[in-house]
């Protein structure tokens, strides 16, 4: 699943070339990717739409028109959202097409099919996609040993399911809850309750730095991204333990294990991570 660095990367790439793009027409070829409206409607709304800006709230992305209106997308497990030049073949289990008037189009693929779009009017709060129930996001000043302390305080499920809760913190999944416990020297199976209070100033100081680490890592220009069809992620040599299950440790040089935590699989080092 695409998490904050991966969707922060799409926004970093797409919104300079979508800027000023106006939306021609707008084909939906699979209706329940649709949320809150008709696929009719939401056509009818986005057509003739200038866009504005692109933004990034969690693992959202919104794009902003200069009418006020926004579409807001989930990419959920597999979406892929193209910018493509003219004529080019759509990616297989493409589910929405925006064409612009500069005869480009930006394209949404989801092999799954989980992947959600929403239209939020002009002067509208969005109270429909699921933003206005996140958490703050992990550069926010909010994100402190105390506030840490106070939502792991009694709670009796893992310290990796509290990391990826976004009401919690928005943005962080199932690979980087590894990336940043790993760095902490937390096991993602310990019960968040169990922590020390040293223990939780680890985790809460290291989550921003993580993230930004691979923000910047993910770094990419579009001429690549495209060329990548949007999956080409730059972050896979610098994961730890993410996806190493029974692999060396780059810390002290053990072998990695893997466990399923909270119904996602888990890598961690049981001997960096106690």
């Amino acid at each position: 699943m695409p998490e904050l660095p991966e969707v922060e990367m799409v926004r970093t790439v797409l919104e300079p070339q979508l800027v000023g793009e106006t939306i021609a027409d707008v084909r939906v070829l699979r209706e329940e990717i649709v949320s809150g409206i008709s696929a009719e409607e939401f056509c009818r709304e986005l057509t003739g739409e200038t866009v504005a800006a692109m933004t990034r709230r969690g693992k959202f992305l919104t794009i902003r028109f200069q009418s006020g209106k926004r579409a807001v997308l989930h990419f959920r497990m597999t979406g892929i959202l193209l910018l493509t030049p003219p004529l080019f073949d759509p990616l297989p289990h493409t589910h929405l097409i925006l064409r612009l008037t500069s005869g480009k189009e930006l394209q949404f693929s989801d092999q799954r099919r989980f992947g959600r779009w929403w239209l939020v009017g002009a002067d509208t709060e969005d109270m429909v996609s699921g933003i206005d129930r996140l958490g703050p996001e992990p550069f926010d000043a909010a994100i402190t040993p105390e506030y840490l302390a106070a939502a792991f305080c009694g709670r009796t499920k893992t310290v990796k399911e509290c990391l990826m809760d976004q009401a919690l913190i928005a943005g962080i999944g199932n690979i980087y809850s590894d990336e940043i416990l790993h760095r902490a020297g937390v096991r993602p199976d310990r019960r968040a309750g169990t922590l020390s209070v040293a223990e939780i100033a680890r985790v809460a100081l290291l989550i921003a730095p993580t993230i930004r680490f691979f923000v910047e890592k993910n770094e990419i220009s579009p001429a690549d991204y495209l060329k990548g069809q949007g999956k080409d992620y730059r972050n896979s040599p610098y994961l730890d333990v993410y996806g190493r299950g029974g692999k060396p440790c780059r810390t002290c040089g053990g072998m990695l294990t893997k466990k399923t935590v909270g119904g996602r699989g888990s890598v961690f080092c049981a001997t960096c991570q106690k």
